[in-house]
């Protein structure tokens, strides 16, 4: 079950990578990607991941070092609850970068490679991201 919802997980946020990176201004982006609940099919999955996993995982978060979190995430179930939780942020990251950059009037073929950024390297496209909203206005 994990490699199923592993293989899924970027499937069920990529129609919404779709809508903000192709079709920014399209009504029906902005209603869909408009809402934080795009998100929830990931949370979902990593809930299914995480939740029964939580007495071997609460003692790394709580009290981490470099090689309990290496150990966990080294497991099928670490690698697969690591990705989904990475999906998940990356996609409420990117949502925010679509809405600042909408509100900001920023243009679609400036925001697009941003967003893109932000889906294969998060903090890169965030980063990226807070530099042009600087400069562009």
């Amino acid at each position: 079950m994990t490699g199923a919802l592993f293989g899924v997980t970027f499937l069920v946020a990529a129609p919404f990578w779709a809508l903000m990176i192709l079709f920014p201004r399209w009504r029906w982006t902005e209603r869909i990607a408009g809402s934080p609940l795009i998100v929830l099919p990931v949370l979902v999955i990593y809930a299914i991941l995480v939740i029964p996993a939580l007495p071997e995982l609460l003692p790394v978060v709580i009290r981490p070092t470099l090689g309990g979190l290496r150990a966990a995430l080294g497991t099928t179930n670490g690698a697969a609850a690591a990705w989904a939780h990475l999906i998940a942020f990356d996609l409420f990251v990117g949502r925010w970068i679509w809405l600042d950059a909408g509100e900001r009037k920023m243009r679609p073929v400036v925001v697009a490679p941003m967003l893109v950024l932000t889906t294969l390297f998060g903090p890169l496209g965030l980063g990226v991201h807070l530099i042009a909203r600087e400069r562009l206005g």
